[in-house]
């Protein structure tokens, strides 16, 4: 009984984000409607050593060349672009398809070095961002805005050192401008504290026709709608493409921020009567409730003692976690596959084989339970294995995910200079599949082929694809060929740790020497010593592969 009333929740749900989805445009068989990042937030009482930390996956089809972007000095009253279609370019200087949307005044001191990814992360003073597209109300977007979320992060990186900085510059500026893009979540996290941050388009108002007849209708600019809640020291939060925001406290500004007039404008467009709690999600979406299966699963799992179940009309916004979670801990998060769970969606696709095998001359004969459809298969895999036994493979999306452009879990940590207190541990593609390299705050470049994309097409100069070449290839075969990467995975995780402690205490005293570019080239050096020898193992594990299909599956 209580496993049909789980499968009937989840059925609910997924015709209510059907429904949504469809509303949009998007197929929900799609990989990618609306389901494309997961961002785990740590405050620093929550977390095992005192580090703040924010996480971000990119779960469809951006770019993945990344650079570390230098200091820049603007003249006094030069004008800075903002820009549509960074998301999809090929390398740093490719402005095919970049279309100039406005210009804003250019800050007045020199801006910080900052890891530009296809969603903007992190900068030098420690300043972290992840990020969630939580798309809501279709009629809330504003195509006459300026700003697409990944360049309100740029700016962000470039000119703040907090987060609240940093919630106060985004916001600003997309009131002032206009905000273009969908609904979206950042995680925003520094040295202190950790930050969930919505925002939405303005809407349109609707016109008197008295005065829009006598054109004395004033012009309703663009703008934005948005809401900032503080993850509370000792908890965990999560945003998984589901706006997650409910009761605004507008009289507690040390746990909320929120956009000029909100209220007022909500209830203008007729999304909130003026009376009771004012319901952020339920103000900006049309969602069932502010959660699905990744963000149960997270919170559910950090904090077991609370008994929380999927059939809730609402999730705490933030757990206390029942153990304190470190760096590995949400490393193991990123490779979820809800295996053994509930929410396994291969449990159904299991079956006991017939083997025989060699030993001491003899044949010996035995039973082997296999699964040999991937927890990464394809839609339309899915689609056939329901045709012919309706039922047996739900759509569970889970944190991992075979779209995934590129992970990083990002660490703060106010003890350490920034140089070193900031570190983004990042990989690309299928975080299930592939190690993680430390990149340092204090870091000034990249390891070679990181500057360039291989969404597009395949390319050996760009980095991801010594990592996805291997993985698409175990993917075939995962039940038989997870051997091979998984444990090479932890053996580079374990050894990343160890390096970068080390690196740590060498870069701290050589920063205390005031050998900054010393310090710098370390860093740069323990990046690219990870890169080059970790995309040499996948390339030696491919190498391994193949020999498991050459005698057939």
């Amino acid at each position: 009984m209580k496993i049909r009333k789980l499968f009937l929740a989840v059925v609910s749900i997924m015709v209510s984000t059907a429904a949504v989805a469809q509303s949009y445009g998007w197929h929900p068989e799609d990989e990618n409607y609306a389901e494309s990042c997961t961002s785990i937030m740590v405050g620093k009482k929550a977390s095992t050593d005192g580090s703040v930390m924010t996480a971000h996956s990119c779960d469809s089809n951006y770019r993945t060349w990344l650079t570390m972007e230098g200091s820049k000095t603007y003249q006094p009253g030069q004008m800075q672009p903002i820009y549509l279609g960074l998301l999809h370019t090929e390398e740093p200087d490719d402005m095919r398809n970049v279309e100039k949307k406005g210009e804003i005044p250019a800050p007045t001191q020199p801006t910080y070095r900052f890891l530009n990814v296809a969603y903007p992360c992190m900068n030098e003073k420690q300043l972290a961002i992840g990020e969630t597209t939580t798309t809501g109300r279709l009629e809330l977007r504003r195509m006459d805005g300026m700003f697409m979320i990944e360049e309100l992060e740029r700016i962000a990186l470039e000119r703040c050192a907090t987060a609240r900085e940093a919630i106060a510059l985004i916001g600003a500026l997309a009131e002032e401008y206009g905000y273009l893009d969908e609904g979206e979540c950042l995680t925003i996290a520094d040295k202190k504290e950790v930050w969930h941050f919505e925002i939405y388009g303005n809407g349109t108002l609707p016109v008197d026709p008295k005065a829009k007849k006598s054109k004395k209708a004033p012009a309703d600019k663009p703008g934005a709608m948005w809401v900032a809640q503080r993850i509370p020291d000792d908890h965990v939060g999560v945003s998984a493409n589901i706006p997650r925001i409910a009761v605004v406290d507008f009289n507690d500004p040390d746990n909320f921020m929120t956009s000029t007039g909100l209220r007022e404008r909500a209830k203008a467009l007729g999304l909130w009567s003026g009376e009771g709690d004012f319901v952020f999600y339920k103000v900006v979406s049309s969602e069932a409730k502010p959660f699905s299966y990744r963000e149960f699963y997270v919170l559910s799992t950090m904090a077991p003692s609370l008994g929380l179940t999927f059939d809730m009309a609402e999730l705490p916004f933030s757990v206390k976690p029942d153990k304190k979670v470190s760096p590995e801990d949400l490393f193991a998060y990123y490779r979820s596959t809800y295996e053994g769970t509930e929410f396994d969606q291969i449990k159904n696709l299991s079956v006991e084989v017939d083997r025989k095998k060699k030993e001491n001359g003899k044949t010996i004969y035995y039973k082997e339970v296999v699964y040999p459809v991937s927890t990464f298969m394809s839609g339309d895999m899915r689609a056939l294995l329901n045709k012919l036994q309706p039922g047996v493979t739900p759509r569970m999306r889970h944190i991992a995910a075979i779209q995934c452009s590129y992970s990083h879990i990002m660490q703060c940590r106010d003890w350490l200079p920034d140089e070193i207190g900031g570190v983004a541990y990042f990989s690309f593609d299928n975080p299930a599949q592939t190690p993680r390299i430390p990149i340092y705050a204090g870091a000034t470049q990249l390891p070679e082929g990181w500057d360039v994309c291989g969404q597009a097409r395949y390319r050996k100069d760009a980095a991801i694809w010594a990592y996805r070449e291997t993985n698409r290839i175990a993917t075939i075969y995962w039940d038989k060929t997870r051997h091979l990467l998984e444990p090479r995975i932890m053996y580079w995780q374990e050894q990343m740790m160890q390096e970068c402690e080390l690196v740590e205490k060498k870069a701290a005293k050589l920063l205390e020497e005031g050998k900054k570019e010393e310090a710098a080239a370390l860093l740069n050096n323990t990046a690219q010593k990870f890169a080059s020898a970790t995309a040499k193992n996948w390339e030696d594990i491919k190498a391994e592969l193949w020999p498991i299909f050459a005698r057939g599956l």
